[in-house]
């Protein structure tokens, strides 16, 4: 499997301004607002997808400068990821409207946190029913 991100973030992922809100753990939306930090203060690893195991979530690489991300220049240097999988990246478009921030998603994602609504509550459901799902 590559782990280059899939060609579109997947419905639930936490960068898409149409997941609905309140899906994940709350430190999982926490994470999200470091990645817009300067290079030097960005987290080391890289940020995985939740459904697809081994791939880079296709909306952290859509959403960010990767040009300017540290834990993708680390995957690289480390040989976590290939040279392919690097440049991918670097060029990466989706027609997917994601937020222009991880402090975006956050926001997004927090707002509805402790009181989730039907649509929020049935992908959950959906998502629980599928193998190599991490919810929290």
């Amino acid at each position: 499997m590559s782990d280059a991100p899939a060609k579109s973030p997947c419905g639930s992922c936490p960068y898409r301004q149409d997941a609905p809100s309140g899906l994940w753990h709350h430190s999982h939306y926490a994470k999200l607002i470091e990645y817009d930090l300067p290079l030097d203060q960005q987290p080391q690893a890289v940020f995985g997808c939740h459904q697809q195991n081994g791939k880079l979530c296709a909306g952290w690489v859509g959403t960010h400068d990767m040009t300017q991300n540290l834990a993708l220049r680390i995957a690289l240097l480390e040989g976590w990821i290939t040279m392919e999988t690097f440049r991918i990246c670097l060029n990466y478009v989706t027609k997917v409207p994601l937020f222009a921030s991880g402090r975006e998603a956050c926001n997004h994602g927090l707002r509805d946190y402790e009181n989730p609504d039907v649509r929020t509550k049935r992908v959950v459901n959906k998502l629980l029913k599928t193998k190599d799902v991490t919810l929290g």
